[in-house]
């Protein structure tokens, strides 16, 4: 594993690979930042502003290789309501730019850590997540149902549910758009699964925009028909679109600068700083995990290329920015190499949206949905299921309730259930295994082992009491990491009032550690250690025969 800048041989053989990578990533980037920015109630040319600047700026400062960077649906809430309460979408712009500046002070003071502590089965739970929204999300779609913007999250507050969405599509059904979402996500299986395995030039051909070939070309058979049955207004992509250089240039916004002492700006800027530092760092962290060739993200390094992304974004009238998992997972499953497709889809965001939207506006959000649930359903693959199964509870429920629990909330607050459910099954394992006791006749063994938490101290304890008159009780603590200062005082107590029930107390401890027992009552005779050994092997033995 290496965080090593690739060089520029690396970028040179990786154009094969991130070329049609990136017109992969650019087509499913193209409507999410058009759905994120409808969703926020902001401009809509925002959300392309984001893109590009998320491809582009960030693509080229951050360290990360196969990351995608935008406007990411995580942050809706958020925006919508700050430019309700500010009552300016420029004043939002300003907030992002501090935010902005707080991700980079954020990255030098190396908090980029915290994406460490989060365990393996969240961040794949997180990811097959995100797959089942982007099926559920997309099937609507897919039926011809377009009254609802485009996400990539379950639940957006005021905005929509993807399970009432999805069961309510059903009733609007539009049949050329089923035929070509239909035909479009068949053609993807088959291309994948067997022309993909391919050599030669059809190998390069990426399946993502033959897709869109043919929804288009369907499409316009249909125009042509008597009928004209063709798909029309919402049902296709919608870009703004600007009849000058001029026109063009009035999409981009400046911050108003005016509000720099208002308070809820300020406000506002901190929740946009905290909430897409921990998405970044954890799409980072998934990102990291699909890489095929298991590079690490320089997590620091990349608040800091964040933070770049949204000061920039917010300079020039950009939505908020953060790493997406839709995009980078995309990314990951069209063969990228190098973060150059990062870039490149960027530059063919501004390319294609400033000189060809009338193009783009060709293209059916049928064909759109094909591709994005092709995509969920890499992430979600029923294998992925069944190899967490066979972990073991301990593994497979921090998974599963990871899953659950972002599809019924949103991704951040998903992942915090995660991970509490997985430290509350890493608790349990230390508290089952941090505390050994056996007994042989009159003789006990407590063998204190890994670390030894205050959770523990019940249990030691209640054990501790039930040893009855006239025993001779074994404290090992030298295979303990650490012993926290309440069991410790336990452990005394004990040893102290044990004459009185003629209790014989032996208490060994490593010599190379300092766990805080008072010297007066540690055993350093030799003998001791040979007398728990030999009683530790007849514990052994005497478990086996039971």
């Amino acid at each position: 594993m290496s965080s090593r800048p690739p060089g520029f041989k690396d970028y040179i053989k990786g154009i094969s690979s991130d070329i049609p990578s990136s017109i992969v990533v650019f087509l499913v980037a193209l409507p999410l930042c058009l759905g994120v920015a409808l969703a926020s109630n902001a401009p809509l040319f925002s959300g392309i502003i984001a893109g590009v600047v998320g491809g582009v700026v960030i693509g080229i400062a951050s360290r990360s290789h196969l990351s995608v960077s935008g406007p990411a649906a995580g942050l809706t809430a958020i925006v919508a309501a700050a430019i309700l309460n500010l009552q300016s979408f420029e004043a939002l712009l300003l907030a992002t730019v501090i935010a902005g500046f707080m991700q980079v002070i954020l990255g030098f003071a190396k908090a980029g850590v915290i994406g460490d502590y989060v365990p393996n089965g969240v961040i794949k739970g997180m990811l097959a997540a995100i797959g089942l929204i982007l099926i559920l999300n997309q099937f609507p779609h897919l039926l011809g149902d377009d009254s609802h913007f485009e996400s990539d999250e379950g639940v957006i507050p005021d905005k929509g549910n993807i399970f009432s969405n999805f069961v309510n599509a059903f009733a609007h059904i539009t049949p050329v758009a089923l035929l070509i979402g239909g035909v479009c996500l068949a053609t993807y299986f088959v291309w994948e699964k067997f022309v993909s395995k391919k050599s030669g030039f059809i190998k390069m051909v990426p399946a993502p925009l033959l897709v869109v070939f043919i929804g288009v070309g369907i499409n316009f058979l249909f125009q042509q028909g008597s009928n004209a049955g063709g798909l029309k207004g919402e049902h296709l992509v919608i870009i703004p679109k600007a009849d000058s250089f001029d026109q063009f240039l009035t999409f981009f916004t400046l911050p108003d600068w005016s509000q720099l002492s208002n308070s809820q700006v300020w406000i506002t800027a901190v929740t946009l700083a905290l909430v897409a530092s921990l998405e970044s760092l954890l799409s980072i962290e998934a990102v990291d995990d699909l890489d095929p060739y298991q590079r690490v993200t320089p997590t620091n390094r990349e608040l800091k290329a964040q933070g770049l992304g949204n000061i920039v974004s917010g300079l020039i009238g950009g939505l908020p920015v953060t790493s997406v998992i839709v995009r980078s997972s995309a990314n990951v499953n069209s063969g990228a190499k190098t973060k150059m497709s990062t870039i490149y889809h960027g530059i063919l965001l501004l390319t294609c949206v400033a000189f060809i939207p009338n193009i783009l506006n060709l293209i059916p959000k049928a064909c759109l949905a094909a591709i994005l649930i092709f995509t969920g359903y890499k992430l979600a693959k029923p294998s992925l299921f069944k190899a967490f199964y066979k972990k073991g509870w301990d593994q497979f429920l921090p998974f599963v309730i990871t899953i659950v629990a972002i599809l019924v909330t949103d991704l951040l607050k998903g992942v915090i259930i995660g991970i509490g459910v997985g430290l509350f099954f890493a608790f349990r394992s230390n508290f089952r295994t941090a505390v050994f006791v056996v007994n042989d006749n009159s003789t006990y063994l407590f063998r204190l082992r890994k670390d030894v938490s205050f959770l523990n101290k019940a249990i030691i304890k209640r054990k501790l009491e039930e040893v009855p008159r006239d025993s001779v009780v074994f404290v090992d603590t030298t295979r303990a990491d650490y012993i926290d200062r309440d069991v410790i005082e336990t452990i005394e107590d004990f040893m102290i009032a044990a004459p009185l029930k003629n209790i014989i107390v032996e208490l060994k401890k490593s010599n190379m550690k300092d766990q805080g027992f008072n010297p007066l009552l540690v055993s350093k005779n030799a003998e001791n250690t040979v007398v728990i050994r030999e009683h530790d092997k007849a514990l052994q033995v005497l478990q086996e025969n039971r």
